[in-house]
């Protein structure tokens, strides 16, 4: 018993530890930032997140940094990585929509239906439909016990079930987006898209810093995106940024 305390005690301890150490290199990044070192700052807040830490707030320090560095993409792929954390922080939206407008070229745009069903995380919309679910269970249950009560409860019964239905299909689609779709981040300059996933293969269109880009498919080091106009083509790993669907 003593000893199992005692582990206990050292994993707290540890994790204690850990985060102060992250907010102390948070702060350190912070000050290289406020000093107008930029890439040193994007450096060092690529350290903390290589770590394993997330938070919106350091996911949008480090957009900052990268963008201020001149690096449109990596900029953008931490934007909206802090995004999916916090969707309706105004701040994290407002930046991420300026840089895409400094963007060259083919790119993603994003419909406005990504952007509603992208108003809440996943775990909020999944939160958000069980309660609903259970809401509506709990109303047939109390219509089974009290037949009285069926004509009272009808029409919320009813909304509670239709609105039910609809989060359930709006949760359906965003789970599908995360998961099955995602969308290479160009953090090169002057990428150079191929015909096929091999260095050798012919040219088959150019995309700039900052593209957005639809991954169709992925082979060893490369993936197989969409640009403008129905063109598809191949890019190196090291080209690109993957991240998960809005």
């Amino acid at each position: 018993m003593k000893t199992s305390l005692i582990i206990l005690l050292a994993l707290v301890v540890a994790g204690n530890i850990f985060a102060a150490d992250v907010a102390s290199d948070f702060s350190a990044a912070n000050e290289l930032y406020a000093k107008g070192k930029f890439s040193d700052a994007a450096d060092a807040y690529e350290k903390i997140l290589q770590s394993g830490a997330q938070s919106p707030a350091l996911l949008f320090n480090a957009g900052n940094a990268e963008f201020k560095a001149g690096h449109l993409g990596l900029a953008i792929a931490a934007y909206r990585r802090a995004s999916q954390l916090s969707p309706r922080d105004d701040e994290i939206r407002a930046n991420l929509a300026f840089v895409r407008n400094q963007v060259q070229g083919a790119t993603f745009r994003e419909s406005r239906w990504q952007g509603w069903f992208g108003a809440l995380t996943l775990n909020e919309g999944a939160l958000l439909t069980a309660a609903l679910f259970w809401m509506t269970l709990a109303l047939f249950i109390a219509r089974q016990l009290r037949p009285v009560l069926v004509p009272k409860l009808k029409t919320t019964t009813r909304l509670f079930a239709t609105l039910t239905i609809f989060s359930v299909s709006v949760l359906g689609l965003q789970a599908a987006n995360h998961f099955w779709s995602a969308t290479a981040v160009v953090v090169s300059t002057g990428a150079t898209a191929r015909s096929g996933p091999f260095d050798d293969a012919q040219s088959a269109f150019t995309v700039h810093d900052g593209a957005e880009l639809s991954v169709l498919d992925r082979h060893d080091n490369w993936v197989q995106v969409a640009g403008g106009a129905g063109q598809t083509g191949w890019l190196t790993v090291k080209q690109v940024e993957v991240l998960p669907g809005t």
